[in-house]
């Protein structure tokens, strides 16, 4: 039986702004082999959820470069876990631009191309347009309106199933880069 955590938004935002312009060390960087983008916007998700799902090939997780999920760095692969996921870890739902909450996802894409970066949202110049966090191209409170995209879509992190409360204290190892410290619920 799961419990349904709170996603903790202030530390994903936390998370991105020390680690968008730089790489954290307990991650690998896919930056000149197809792009990292998502797997950043994966640590920032994991630093507000601190639970990864292991189930293989369809789970959301990252031990090494090469023990992972397409989820965790690609990303339709992170799209569909995030919207079908029924077990632990984090789960959502596309909405609209003006149901989004700090923490939650952007991804945009073009004709021909498909959905082709992640983004995190962190906030809103005071025209109201979404500013994003995001890696590759490293920034930081960018807007999203500086981007060349024909599509978008909006992913709003709902909560963190887990096997028990708490369970959240990976925050402090994986923000200050000294391990990752996956959940012990491994199932």
């Amino acid at each position: 039986m799961f419990v349904v955590r709170p996603y903790r938004r202030e530390r994903a935002v936390r998370y991105a702004e020390r680690w968008a312009k730089m790489r954290n060390p307990v991650f690998y960087d896919f930056t000149g082999i197809g792009g990292n983008c998502t797997n950043f916007v994966s640590q920032a998700l994991y630093a507000g959820s601190c639970k990864m799902n292991f189930t293989p090939v369809f789970g959301w997780y990252y031990i090494t470069p090469n023990e992972r999920t397409a989820s965790w760095t690609g990303v339709d692969f992170f799209y569909r876990f995030l919207t079908e996921n029924r077990g632990l870890g984090p789960f959502g739902e596309t909405v609209g631009e003006e149901k989004l909450d700090l923490g939650d996802v952007v991804q945009i894409g073009r004709d021909g191309e498909g959905y082709f970066h992640s983004m995190l949202f962190v906030g809103r110049d005071p025209d109201g347009t979404p500013l994003v966090a995001a890696q590759s191209l490293d920034v930081y409170g960018k807007r999203l309106d500086e981007y060349d995209y024909d599509f978008v879509r909006f992913l709003h992190v709902s909560g963190v199933r887990a096997t028990a409360e708490g369970g959240d204290g990976c925050f402090d190892s994986v923000y200050n880069g000294i391990s990752i410290q996956p959940s012990p619920d491994l199932t």
